[in-house]
């Protein structure tokens, strides 16, 4: 019991310290905070020893006074640090961190969340030029999303059938998060779309179970990738594309990373074809505009002169 009680205090004072003055590095202790004070939390995912770019946002705006007086009447700094060195982290703040890691799946560093007091998520940043005061004015700008969040909420509880799952929708699509940010913050919410909209007259069933297909295709991908098996990827990707009846905009992505493995595998010309066949499926999607985007670019390599013997490039 007494060894429970010093480790939980050493924990606290670490916190005090540890992110520098006015960050806290425990979760739970800052949530009482943000909710005692009716303030927001910022998470700042970091990798303090590694990430040049968190420290580089460090150096120009969360270590100078101008950017702690511009929040601290509405945020609560939380510093999630993820080093190479573990000793420079008691174990405590270890284990903690990995587990939000598992509740907030960053895809990279730094990611900057601004959460309310139950850890729900409403905005995403990251490094942005432009010093404190500049940060602090695109955090405030940021904090608008939750009152969106809050006002399609409300707005829900007032409707029913498939005007509440649109407006649980526009709750949703209001806070510009990552799409795997939502599924674990925000799964009750799809549950009530779902059972408010059974015939999926919005389309949002649709369109998640196509982001669950991407998502299990990216994850076999990825296993090829860190192989390095370029002829296993390919054939994995040419497996999909075969299937029948596969919905518009994920094909339209299988067909964007066969291209590539044919850019990177310098068969441009392929590439391209494989793109215009991409954009063929559903020229007026989001997802086409982005083909359109990448087959420019492949043009753009295909177009450039090549450099002369002897060269490298920079």
């Amino acid at each position: 019991m007494i060894l429970r009680i010093l480790l939980a205090a050493a924990f606290t004072l670490t916190s005090a310290w540890a992110g520098g003055a006015g960050w806290s590095q425990n979760f739970a202790a800052a949530q009482k905070e943000a909710a005692g004070g009716q303030k927001d939390l910022l998470l700042d995912f970091t990798g303090s020893d590694w990430c040049s770019w968190c420290i580089k946002l460090n150096k120009e705006v969360f270590d100078h006074a101008a950017f702690k007086t511009g929040v601290k009447d509405s945020l609560v700094l939380v510093e999630l640090d993820y080093p190479h060195d573990q000793s420079r982290l008691p174990a405590e703040v270890r284990q903690q961190n990995e587990a939000l890691l598992k509740r907030y799946p960053v895809k990279g560093y730094p990611t900057i969340l601004l959460c309310d007091p139950d850890g729900k998520p409403f905005a995403a940043t990251g490094y942005q030029a432009g010093g404190p005061e500049k940060y602090v004015e695109h955090l405030n700008a940021l904090r608008a999303h939750k009152s969106a969040r809050d006002a399609a909420f409300a707005k829900a509880g007032e409707a029913s059938g498939p005007d509440q799952a649109r407006q649980l929708i526009a709750a949703l699509d209001a806070m510009e998060l990552d799409d795997g940010l939502i599924q674990m913050s925000y799964q009750e919410i799809a549950d009530k779309i779902k059972a408010a909209d059974p015939r999926d007259e919005t389309g949002y069933s649709k369109k998640s179970a196509g982001k669950q297909r991407l998502a299990v295709f990216m994850e076999k991908l990825g296993e090829f990738q860190k192989q390095k098996d370029s002829g296993g990827a390919l054939a994995f990707v040419n497996q999909t594309l075969a299937e029948k009846n596969l919905p518009e905009e994920f094909s339209q992505h299988i067909h964007g990373h066969k291209a590539a493995l044919m850019m990177y595998a310098k068969k441009h010309d392929e590439a391209m074809k494989v793109l215009e066949a991409g954009i063929a499926v559903a020229p007026g999607s989001a997802v086409a505009a982005e083909l359109e985007k990448f087959l420019d670019f492949i043009r753009k390599q295909k177009d450039a002169p090549a450099a002369p013997a002897g060269t490298e490039s920079k």
